[in-house]
């Protein structure tokens, strides 16, 4: 936050200088300006640029992911019997 507030007085300290250097110029040498002189310049005609750009190979990435699958292990023939009974 002081830092916004530092950036607000310096702004503010650079818009009253400035303005305060415009009106002593203004008093001093208030009449003293010449008239411009306008000057009507018409541009070059630009030259035309062409620029090729190769166009890019799309590469398509391929992912294999292999997933192992264990098998099912066999029942022993106590696993079976205890299958087979119903409690």
């Amino acid at each position: 936050m002081e830092d916004i507030k530092k950036a607000i007085i310096g702004v503010i300290t650079l818009a009253i200088t400035t303005a305060g250097g415009l009106f002593i110029n203004k008093l001093m040498n208030g009449g003293d300006e010449e008239p411009t002189k306008t000057e009507v310049v018409t541009p070059a005609a630009q030259p035309n640029v062409i620029i090729n750009i190769p166009q890019q190979e799309a590469k398509k990435d391929t992912v294999v992911k292999k997933v192992y699958v264990k098998a099912k292990p066999k029942l022993t023939e106590t696993e079976k019997r205890k299958k087979k009974l119903d409690w």
